[in-house]
């Protein structure tokens, strides 16, 4: 279901990354080896893992803490203590994704911070966020309704960052942000270029019109105007915003000075869009 809907969002830079937790007895077993490993570093540990190493030891195996990840890396796998059902429902799961032509890596360090999870879990991760990198995350948890007083039901789920997933779908680095980029070469000519920036959204809905109210330089400013993906920058000549100057950012043009209320006629010719 993912891959269907990063596909139909045009996404590209998102990979799959799966582990198995096992069963719950696999688990316990590999928690009391893992504690007793990591008490023997407990010194050296970062206060996030010495908080999580009695109540939830395999968080730890995921710390982002140069030290601790160090540590991490040394201790005792889970896969070491899988039972023969588990690897074969991993390796199952692993035939079934190459027979779909999803690729992924099998990740040895991701875990889940829930304790309900069991066999399969996985996380959509893009190097496009930073530190925020994971967009969609699950797997299974076949005893939790069971443990809610249902009955036995096998079951598998994911959540989604939207805020993450919405950052990424407008970072410059994909579709950018802006189609026109207003330039506010003074701090007095702020208000005529909010007035023209709304001007110009009532005037094409779908326009994305961005406006500069940060200061700066103005070659700090054609900067933000190049990354935001535009294809032409407004730079406000005068504070009563009576004249703009139409620089294009993006293939062929001449830099054009015209009067304000004559933009929103040739602003369909600068971008190829319907007036």
């Amino acid at each position: 279901m993912a891959a269907h809907l990063w596909q139909a969002l045009g996404l590209e830079n998102v990979r799959l990354e799966i582990n198995t937790l096992g069963n719950p007895q696999a688990r316990a077993a590999h928690r009391a080896v893992l504690i007793e490993y990591l008490q023997a570093h407990e010194d050296q540990l970062d206060d996030q893992a010495r908080s999580r190493l009695h109540s939830n030891p395999l968080r730890i195996l995921d710390s982002k803490d140069p030290k601790t990840a160090e540590i991490a890396a040394g201790a005792p796998p889970l896969s070491d203590y899988l039972d023969d059902e588990s690897r074969a429902d991993f390796l199952e799961v692993q035939r079934l994704l190459d027979a779909l032509g999803i690729d992924y890596q099998v990740n040895p360090k991701l875990v889940r911070g829930l304790d309900y999870y069991n066999k399969t879990v996985f996380e959509w991760i893009t190097d496009d966020l930073g530190a925020q990198g994971t967009i969609c995350a699950g797997g299974r948890y076949d005893g939790l309704v069971e443990q809610l007083g249902g009955r036995a039901t096998p079951a598998a789920g994911f959540a989604i960052g939207l805020e993450r997933l919405i950052a990424l779908m407008t970072a410059p680095e994909t579709t950018g942000t802006a189609d026109v980029y207003l330039v506010v070469p003074e701090d007095g000519r702020k208000a005529a270029a909010l007035k023209l920036s709304e001007q110009l959204r009532a005037e094409f809905p779908t326009l994305r019109v961005q406006c500069n109210l940060g200061g700066g330089s103005m070659k700090a400013q054609f900067k933000r105007a190049d990354k935001s993906g535009a294809a032409i920058a407004v730079i406000i000549e005068a504070d009563d915003g009576s004249e703009v100057t139409i620089k294009p950012l993006r293939g062929q043009g001449e830099q054009t000075l015209i009067p304000t209320n004559q933009l929103a006629g040739v602003i369909p010719d600068w971008l190829n869009i319907q007036a």
